[in-house]
């Protein structure tokens, strides 16, 4: 591969004058970087979370411990495969595969980098694109949901069930929220074509404060932040990621929807779940992160954005969203799932459809800049967001004294230990034997001599 220098970006009429084999090559490409992906992502998150808990994580199998994913795989292989009698097996075979392929799909859309040559063919590096390129993925998003709760419904238990109930309220509920940010992309882009939307990103501006120009990125994470924020969580929360994990809250549910999956198909719901994160990493860079075109102040070299130096900032920006997506498992506890979904439908919801209608405003207003009146209202907005989420909800209640906790204690609960470490005499036991022999029992005799 011979790759010239281009500053073109690709279009809808650059699509679908490939070979064969230059597709086929596209495609390969596009599920090599899914496994891959993965496969380095559960090594990742492993390393990380270990650093943050002051521990090695593996580093034993290959260098630097990369090769214990590859180790763990083949491990799954070979276990036993358990099928459950009550399962219906023709359901519960397709469930994980059903929520693999949907993750993968999603990729075929994502803008790797702008038009290359290979072997003299020009082509851009995206596998197609489509005037509704951003529907596909919402609907690879929404079809992922089917996995997941045939997985529990076909295992013919109770958890997994339940587990996949709550999944599908969770991953439906905060669909709502993702279709709703983007929507402001759509508004502001002009097209729902991934490529379109990433060379929309490439329009830089300049604002005027205090008299003074600035230069202003066209990425939509500063030009949309309030969306940018709804989106991401919205992403964390449809990719069952902590501390969203409630449909494999294992406190509650055993294991969520896979409780009852074992050996390769358990596998197949873990990549799943590694590919859909990266997934995800890759349409939040391409549709808030400007795609592949290079972050400030890389751009001051005239040929970041052209050739092959581009995948490499994709691949970076990529691998920054995964961080923080190990960072927030890292970190947080485990919401409840009342709370969970009151942040959905009551926090979320609200303020997307406040952000639409105000974006929608500054659009109107004639004789002004566009992009700076947007920014300029965008930033203010997503500091407010971020502290409405944060902002605690009630003060924090004086914690009661041990003496107080222990004579508040309900009858018939023992959250202490009495405080002179004696035994009490069980209370039913001593009415039991005072009722059958009340002449028997003295003043102080231990009920479980009788």
């Amino acid at each position: 591969m011979n790759p010239i220098v281009l500053a073109q970006d690709p279009t809808l009429a650059d699509f679908g004058r490939d070979p064969w084999w230059l597709v086929l090559g596209k495609i390969v490409f596009a599920f090599a970087f899914g496994l891959l992906a993965t496969l380095l992502g559960v090594w990742f998150e492993r390393r990380v979370v270990g650093y943050m808990q002051v521990r090695p994580g593996p580093n034993q199998v290959g260098p630097f411990g990369l090769l214990q994913t590859l180790a763990d795989g083949l491990k799954m292989a070979f276990k036993e495969d358990i099928l459950p009698k009550a399962a219906d097996k023709v359901v519960y075979f397709f469930a994980p595969t059903i929520s693999v392929i949907c993750a993968v799909t999603a990729l075929s859309v994502i803008p790797f980098g702008p038009m290359v040559s290979i072997f003299g063919h020009h082509t851009p590096l995206q596998v197609t694109d489509v005037p509704v390129a951003v529907l596909l993925l919402l609907a690879c998003s929404s079809m992922g949901v089917y996995g997941i709760v045939l997985g529990g419904w076909a295992s013919g238990s109770t958890y997994p069930l339940l587990g996949g109930l709550r999944s599908s309220a969770q991953m439906i509920s905060y669909e709502v929220a993702m279709g709703l940010s983007i929507v402001a992309v759509f508004m502001t882009a002009g097209t729902m074509s991934t490529s379109g939307i990433v060379a929309a990103q490439g329009d830089a501006t300049r604002l005027t404060i205090f008299g003074t120009e600035i230069p202003a990125p066209g990425w939509y994470a500063i030009l949309l932040l309030p969306s940018f924020i709804i989106f991401f969580i919205a992403t964390v929360g449809e990719t069952n990621r902590a501390p969203f994990d409630l449909p494999e809250a294992e406190s509650e549910l055993v294991a969520g929807f896979m409780t009852e999956y074992s050996s390769l198909k358990f596998a197949l719901f873990m990549l799943s779940e590694y590919v859909a994160m990266v997934t995800m990493s890759a349409v939040t860079t391409t549709l808030f992160l400007g795609g592949w075109r290079a972050p400030w102040p890389i751009t001051l070299w005239e040929g970041a954005n052209s050739g092959w130096w581009p995948m490499l900032w994709f691949f970076g920006k990529v691998i920054a969203l995964v961080f923080v997506f190990v960072w927030l498992r890292g970190t947080l506890p485990r919401l409840r799932y009342d709370q969970f979904m009151r942040l959905g439908w009551k926090v979320l919801l609200p303020i997307n459809l406040v952000w639409i209608l105000v974006l929608s405003g500054l659009r109107s207003i004639e004789d002004w800049d566009t992009r700076g009146k947007v920014i300029a209202v965008s930033i203010p907005a997503g500091i407010l967001l971020i502290a409405t989420l944060f902002w605690p909800s009630r003060k924090p209640q004086p914690k009661p004294t041990t003496q107080e906790q222990v004579d508040n204690r309900p009858y018939g609960s023992f959250p202490l230990p009495p405080m002179d470490l004696q035994v009490p005499p069980s209370p039913r036991i001593t009415r039991v034997v005072a009722e059958r022999e009340p002449a028997n029992i003295v003043a102080g005799s231990d009920s479980r001599e009788v």
